[in-house]
């Protein structure tokens, strides 16, 4: 079957004119925009350090100086009354306010010294300064640890070499004679001598001589340079103890030798005490009643050129058994109470000394209005030569004078074992006291 072909019919084709139109720009300008962060930031930290600054003078003013009074007329009272809690808060906490204000003005330099303000070296500048702190922090501790190392080498080294003196000393010698015993038999004794006597630091267990501020075991080098008599006689014997506000336990001082076996001191004159005094413990002054304030003070078994005691309050007074060339006791009546010394936490463990020569005994409280307190105090074994012991202005619980010799040798007329009427008790104990001739001891001790 044939296929039907139909004639194609095609549309005439139409041309339209081309139109053009005319081109133009319009005049914009081309816009940009830009915020000055940088002078902000320095605007702003320098505005902070101003602020931290200021804050931190101002509290170091009001933790010392309270100017709210001054400021009151100017300022509603309500606000006044704020102001001055709050600045007698700060006063109160002095160690604190002092640390806030100081800290401010650090960081408020430390923001000034940074390199630009931006907000970030705020956040940043703690991060610096404590990593500035932990460099000079580091090399602190690597120098104490080399120097603790160091010398626990030396320590161990001298313990060594000390050990045939300190085991002499343990056996009952003498440093003298363990020394000598040394130097006969081992040239090693020069470097025991050096670690004992030199490079060994000054105590009072030692029973070195020095000026003691209780309840210190060791010389008080700032007493020592204020001490005009210890400025001129650098060299001097004497044991002191100085005695302020905080209470000693006990102080004892037992077989030592005192007096004029040290040559070339000059002692110091103290109220009526002459400078020949070997023994001398007491208060400074009565009228501002400085005194010592003793527990219980024991003085037994002691040998003296004189004994004297005046100006003493104490409770109960055991004089027994005390021989002297020539003696004046007189039982004054007293109503002093019965006195302890406590001190708590706070009060100094025992100063022990057994053994030693010394030109002076001397324990006092020379601050005045400050009286020094003892718990218990123990002079026992002294032996004393050239000079008097004297005991004064003090304030006694219990006192004992017991077993003690005293004389110069010059008759029974001059008392050389005074106990004066300044001296009351409420109870008095007075028996076997006896007068026999004795004379001053003629033997001169040494301290080499």
């Amino acid at each position: 079957m044939k296929k039907l072909k139909f004639p194609t019919v095609s549309l005439p084709k139409v041309k339209f004119p081309a139109l053009t139109f005319a081109s133009f720009k319009l005049p914009w300008r081309q816009l940009t925009f830009s915020f000055p962060f940088r002078m902000t930031g320095l605007i702003l930290g320098a505005i902070t350090t101003f602020i931290l600054v200021v804050l931190g003078s101002l509290g170091l003013l009001v933790s010392y100086i309270n100017p709210v009074p001054h400021i009151t007329p100017y300022i509603p009272l309500h606000i006044a009354n704020e102001l001055f809690d709050s600045v007698v808060y700060m006063q109160a906490n002095l160690v604190l306010s002092i640390g806030i204000s100081t800290s401010l003005i650090i960081v408020g330099f430390l923001l000034h010294a940074a390199s630009s303000f931006t907000p970030m070296a705020i956040v940043r500048s703690p991060v610096r300064v404590y990593r500035k702190v932990t460099v000079w922090r580091d090399w602190l501790i690597t120098k104490i640890t080399y120097l603790n190392e160091e010398s626990a080498k030396w320590k161990t080294a001298f313990n060594i070499a000390k050990f045939p003196f300190s085991l002499l000393r343990a056996m009952g010698f003498s440093p003298q004679m363990a020394v000598g015993i040394l130097a006969v038999g081992s040239t090693a004794a020069t470097g025991v001598v050096v670690n004992e006597t030199i490079l060994a630091e000054r105590s009072f267990t030692n029973g070195d001589s020095g000026i003691y501020a209780a309840p210190s075991n060791v010389p008080s080098s700032t007493l020592e340079q204020e001490m005009a008599w210890r400025k001129e006689n650098k060299q001097d014997n004497t044991l002191r103890i100085v005695l302020g506000t905080t209470p000693v336990r006990e102080i004892r001082i037992e077989n030592v030798s005192v007096g004029t076996v040290y040559s070339g001191s000059e002692l110091p004159t103290v109220g009526n005490a002459s400078s020949t005094t070997a023994i001398l413990v007491g208060g400074v002054d009565l009228d501002t009643d400085t005194v010592l304030e003793i527990g219980e003070l024991i003085i037994e078994k002691s040998r003296c050129k004189t004994m004297d005691f005046s100006n003493i309050d104490a409770h109960t007074i055991n004089v027994i058994g005390n021989a002297s060339d020539g003696q004046s006791i007189i039982q004054t009546a007293g109503t002093s109470r019965m006195r302890a010394i406590g001190g708590g936490h706070h009060q100094a463990d025992a100063m022990i000394v057994n053994g030693g020569t010394y030109d002076r005994i001397w324990i006092d409280a020379p601050t005045s209005a400050v009286n020094g307190k003892i718990g218990k105090l123990v002079l026992s074994n002294l032996y004393t030569e050239g000079g008097a012991c004297t005991f004064e202005r003090m304030k006694i619980g219990t006192l004992t004078i017991q077993l003690n010799e005293s004389g110069a040798g010059d008759g029974f007329d001059d008392k050389d074992f005074v106990i004066a009427g300044t001296v009351t008790s409420a109870n008095w104990t007075v028996t076997d006291n006896v007068e026999i001739v004795i004379a001053e001891p003629t033997e001169t001790l040494t301290n080499e």
